[in-house]
Parts: C-alpha cells; sequence; structure tokens
C-alpha cells in the first residue's frame, strides 16, 4: 500500500472516531447525572453505620445513668429514711453501724481516701514527669525502646500483685526500721504511687511529645541552656498535660481497693502520722459490704459510701475537663 493510501485511511478512521465520540457538553452532563444520582448501596451502609453508632451512644449513656441512679437511690436512703444526718455522717469520727446506738460517721474513711491518695501523687508525679523528661528530652531512643515498654508493662500487673508485694516487703521493713505495727498511711502510698507511675508518665510522655520542636529551637537559638529550654519552655507548654496525667493518676488511687485494703491496717481512727494504718471508702465497702443484710441501715451506710466515690470520680472527670479545655485555648 502506497504512503498516500495510508494517510487516507488515518484521515478515515479519525473522522469517523470524531463521529462517535460524545461532545463536551454531552460528556459533562453524562457525568453530573452520574455525580448526582444517589447511590442506594452507599447510603444503605451510611446509614446503618449511623444507627449502630447512635445505639452504642445511647446504650453507655443509658448504663452511666442507670448506675448512677442506683448507687444514687441506695445510698440516699441513709439520709431520707434511716434519719442519719448528712452532717454526722460527713463530719462523725466514730463508726459503728451495729451499736446502740449506731454511729455512722465516715470522716476516717474520707481522711484516709485522700491522705492516701495525695501521698501517691506527691510521690508519683515527680518521678512520672522526670521519667517523661528522660524519654523524650534527654535519651529519646533509650527511653523509647527500653524504658517506655517497661514502664507500660506496669499497668498490665493486676493490683492483687501489687498489694502482695507490699504485704511481704514493704510492711515488714516498715516494721522493722520504725518499731511499728507495718501497716500504715506510708505503705499504702508507696504502692499507689508505683500503682499510678505508668499512668503518669505516659499521659506525661505524649503531652512533652506534643510540644512544637519549633519552640526548643527557638529557645537553644536565644542563648538558653538545655535544662533551661526544658524547664522553662517545654514543661511550661506541657504543663496543662502533665496537670492532666496527675490527675489521673489521682483518679485511679482514689478507687483504688484492693491493693490499698492489704497494706494499710483497716482501722476506724484518724491517722496522727505516716506510720498510722488508716481506712478508706474503697476498703470499708469491700470489707463490709459482704457482711451486711441488704435493706439493713448498714447496708445502706455502705451505699451512701459508694455514692462518695461516685461523686468523687464525677469531681475528677469535671477537673480534666477543665484542663483539656486549657491545653486546647493554649494551642
Amino acid at each position: 500500500m502506497s504512503r498516500r493510501s495510508e494517510g487516507t485511511t488515518v484521515i478515515k478512521s479519525n473522522i469517523i472516531s470524531d463521529h462517535h465520540t460524545p461532545n463536551k457538553g454531552e460528556r459533562t452532563d453524562y457525568l453530573a447525572k452520574k455525580l448526582l444520582t444517589r447511590n442506594k448501596r452507599q447510603y444503605v451502609q451510611n446509614l446503618t453505620g449511623k444507627t449502630i453508632a447512635m445505639i452504642c451512644a445511647g446504650l453507655l449513656v443509658a448504663v452511666v445513668v442507670s448506675i448512677t441512679y442506683f448507687i444514687a437511690s441506695k445510698g440516699l436512703t441513709t439520709f431520707f429514711f434511716d434519719g442519719v444526718q448528712i452532717k454526722e455522717f460527713l463530719t462523725g469520727l466514730k463508726w459503728d453501724p451495729e451499736g446502740e446506738p449506731a454511729a455512722f460517721g465516715v470522716l476516717p474513711f474520707i481522711t484516709g481516701s485522700f491522705l492516701v491518695t495525695m501521698l501517691a501523687a506527691l510521690i508519683a508525679a515527680p518521678l512520672g514527669i522526670g521519667a517523661a523528661i528522660f524519654m523524650t528530652e534527654i535519651y529519646p531512643r533509650f527511653g523509647k525502646k527500653v524504658l517506655k515498654p517497661v514502664i507500660e508493662l506496669l499497668v498490665g500487673i493486676p493490683s492483687v500483685v501489687y498489694g502482695y508485694v507490699g504485704l511481704t516487703l514493704l510492711v515488714p521493713f516498715i516494721r522493722g526500721h520504725f518499731d511499728v505495727l507495718g501497716f500504715s498511711l506510708l505503705a499504702g502510698g508507696l504502692v499507689l504511687a508505683l500503682m499510678i507511675l505508668p499512668t503518669i508518665t505516659s499521659v506525661a510522655t505524649d503531652a512533652i511529645e506534643a510540644v512544637p520542636q519549633d519552640l526548643r529551637n527557638a529557645s537553644l537559638a536565644l542563648g538558653a541552656t538545655r535544662w533551661q529550654t526544658i524547664w522553662n519552655v517545654v514543661l511550661h507548654s506541657a504543663l496543662p498535660g502533665c496537670l492532666t496525667a496527675i490527675v489521673l493518676g489521682m483518679a485511679r488511687a482514689f478507687g483504688e481497693a484492693l491493693a490499698v485494703q492489704m497494706v494499710i491496717g483497716n482501722t476506724t481512727k484518724l491517722p496522727g502520722g505516716l506510720l498510722d494504718p488508716i481506712s478508706t471508702l474503697t476498703s470499708g465497702i469491700t470489707l463490709n459490704m459482704g457482711n451486711t443484710i441488704q435493706g439493713t441501715p448498714y447496708n445502706n451506710a455502705l451505699w451512701s459510701m459508694a455514692l462518695l466515690l461516685l461523686l468523687m470520680s464525677f469531681v475528677f472527670n469535671l477537673i480534666l475537663r477543665i484542663l483539656s479545655r486549657k491545653k486546647l485555648v493554649n494551642k
């Protein structure tokens, strides 16, 4: 075939292809109709996903409301049906529900819970934030590869193990060196500090890592030393996150029962010092709830102590929300 015939064939094929190809306007209308047409399968999937999510959220809300209503209805019975005054209940020093007359003072339990929680936070907070600084600012490679996995392993240890270690090692140590019983506020604070240390360290590490690197570079460029940058820039920027870590640790410590119960002595008297035995709200409930009859004033008083614990958990959550808002404002 000659070149002229080949060229004629190519021109004819181009003309035929152009004739069958839709113009630009038709193509645009076709795409618009396809995009605007509802995809039934996708619509059903989206509707199903939204429905499942709303059901799960509704169940969570219903569970929280139900638990709150149940505990509140049981706990308020002490004041509205058993005739116990709220002031007497919160400020009374004597706990003797089976006595004549019965005494329902829970101030020793409340004081013990706050004291052991504060002591644990005072011990664990510097250690946890210091470990977070070490893992993020000083030796990040060693911290992320070795120290962080070790700290995370502590989270998975059951609380009964912490309590047993405190009972077999810490209590005899205190008894032998201070000539006391050994079961004390100090023992409970040390055990709780070890338990909440991973929580504080993990949350504080995330808060410090979230500080922009530009802030560190700017501080170093202005002539600040490494420690001055960490103290004045990094910790100042990560302060809301570190406070959140401390509050989370305190919330866990306040509600801990088994480990504390094994090392604090469980007495219903106000402690006079760190080496005196104490009792907490959680230990009082767990030790006595199984020995009471449902519906009796003794049982209702224990439910009132549980209501106090629930209210304190709400307070901790409120503090966490306030701190999270401050964190967002700082960002």
